[in-house]
């Protein structure tokens, strides 16, 4: 069987960073799996030609969502294997901490079921897959030392310590 390579991005596109903990809500994709259940999970996609793992996740996460972000800054990378067409595919996934920027949420790419707005407090519950549970976590810790750095030498607007613009 031959194997192949494949490299993906996408992330956690979040509103309300700059505000409350409680008010803060993450953008996530439902797709349908083969036994009719909705599984909720990241935004993600390929890396296009000549295109780096930043733009691919903010490319994505417009394409499968509506939403606009920014990236902040890495969450890690999620790293599998499985069996499609005849070929065993190693495929690497970048994920992204992204700034909410704008746009409407909509449910247009045909891979997706259903996109919503969800709490982060929501996360552990919602997300289908553990590695993303664990990015989530990763996350909470890194939005925790972006709201103490706020207090530092924060640079101008939309920078990881500026005013928000979401």
């Amino acid at each position: 069987m031959r194997t192949v390579d494949e490299t993906s991005a996408g992330g956690l596109v979040v509103r309300g960073l700059d505000g409350p903990p409680e008010h803060r809500t993450a953008a996530l994709i439902g797709r349908t799996d083969r036994r009719g259940r909705l599984l909720w999970s990241l935004p993600k996609g390929h890396l296009e030609e000549g295109e780096t793992a930043v733009q691919a996740a903010e490319r994505e996460v417009q394409e499968e969502t509506g939403i606009l972000g920014r990236v902040l800054t890495p969450l890690g990378d999620i790293d599998y294997w499985f069996v499609t067409e005849g070929r065993r595919v190693h495929k690497t996934v970048h994920h992204f901490l992204l700034r909410h920027l704008g746009g409407e949420l909509c449910d247009e790419d045909v891979e997706v079921t259903e996109v919503a707005w969800v709490p982060l407090a929501e996360m552990d519950t919602r997300l289908a897959y553990a590695d993303e549970r664990r990015l989530v976590q990763t996350a909470h810790d890194v939005i925790s030392r972006l709201g103490s750095s706020r207090d530092g030498d924060a640079t101008g607007p939309g920078s990881p310590g500026g005013p928000s613009r979401s």
